[in-house]
């Protein structure tokens, strides 16, 4: 009798979402970007051939699991699930009910992966009562132990990841055990804030699923690109830049954009011609293209596909990224800025 068998991969994804007071203004985009997120995560499932399951969380002071592990092919809309509540933010407790649920699944057969994305607006002060407690130690204490030890057994095999609305919260997040890769802030006052977060979550979904190709089946800089590219994608799904049509920069110091480009020879800035090197976080706008880079050669690459193959199929809006760690790629971005700020130890791309 032969033991061969297929170990096709299943992807379980669990995106945790505020639904507390203060998302009352958010209400019905939000509906509309998770919808789209789950579009993105069943285009790149099928593209893969990957078996993806999806449950969704909504929580205030209360926890409630809306869908629980669906083949996401089958996912309803989140219009009458979804519904904002004005309680308060039990953010621990729902990050970690989610993540005790998902840990119920059987893994004996396939390949398993788990991914969690939380969103919120705000910061704890609800988990273990039924009302708002504004981080009472006492209260809270036991629950920091929780998701502290939770957050550290994790398998490698699990992702864990936060979109938090400033700095402060971020710092509370990698407090809780969140790896400081997996951590991304949004701004939670406008509705262009709201489009921004789940089109950084689609990309995430994104690049997790096609690392799963590569043999990763867990990652502690989620919210980072062109770390899943491989040379062959680039060249196969891009068109080459001739080479007579740009040049690469050295810079040695932080330097505004425009004088920098005007003190090198034979050549004057012209906005839109410059595309400065991803590093930090920074929003992306639909309307920026992006080159890729090969290091060895420094061959670039362009293209109508050039976002979706970093980004995901369908993004359209603004996304937050930061550059993942690429042995031999390089991911560049158009700016129209005269006063944008350049980073020692990159490069910058001019086409002339």
């Amino acid at each position: 009798m032969s033991t061969n068998k297929i170990q096709h991969k299943v992807n379980h994804v669990a995106l945790v979402v505020d639904s507390s007071g203060s998302m009352h203004q958010h209400q019905s985009q939000l509906i509309r970007v998770v919808d789209e997120f789950v579009a993105g995560l069943k285009a790149e499932s099928d593209s893969l051939g990957h078996e993806t399951r999806i449950s969704l969380y909504s929580f205030d002071h209360r926890v409630e699991n809306l869908v629980w592990d669906m083949d996401v092919k089958h996912l309803p809309s989140m219009r009458g699930l979804y519904k904002v509540n004005n309680g308060a933010t039990a953010l621990i407790e729902a990050s970690l009910k989610s993540l005790e649920d998902l840990g119920h699944i059987w893994e004996e057969y396939g390949e398993h992966s788990f991914l969690q994305i939380v969103v919120t607006d705000g910061e704890e002060n609800a988990s273990g009562g039924d009302r708002r407690h504004d981080g009472d130690m006492t209260v809270l204490g036991p629950w920091l132990d929780k998701i502290a030890a939770k957050m550290g057994a994790l398998p490698e095999h699990w992702t864990s990841a936060i979109l938090v609305p400033n700095s402060l919260a971020k710092r509370t997040a990698q407090n809780y055990g969140f790896p400081a890769g997996n951590i991304a802030i949004w701004d939670a006052d406008s509705k262009e804030g709201v489009e921004e977060a789940i089109g950084t979550v689609r990309a995430a979904a994104t690049s997790f699923l096609r690392g799963r190709e590569k043999g990763v089946r867990g990652t502690k800089s989620l919210f980072a690109v062109g770390q899943d590219l491989s040379v062959d994608q680039v060249r196969a799904n891009l068109e080459p830049v001739p080479a007579d049509k740009y040049r690469l920069l050295e810079v040695d110091a932080e330097v505004a954009i425009r004088p920098f480009v005007d003190a090198q020879p034979d050549v004057t800035y012209a906005r839109g011609a410059c595309y400065y090197q991803l590093g930090t976080r920074v929003q992306i706008q639909p309307d920026k293209e992006v080159i890729v880079v090969e290091k060895d050669t420094d061959r670039a690459y362009t293209g109508d596909a050039a976002r979706s193959l970093l980004f995901g199929a369908g993004i359209q809006g603004t996304v937050s990224v930061k550059a993942g760690h690429n042995p031999a790629l390089e991911v560049y971005v158009q700016s129209r800025s005269v006063n944008r700020k350049l980073k020692p130890k990159t490069r910058l791309l001019i086409m002339l």
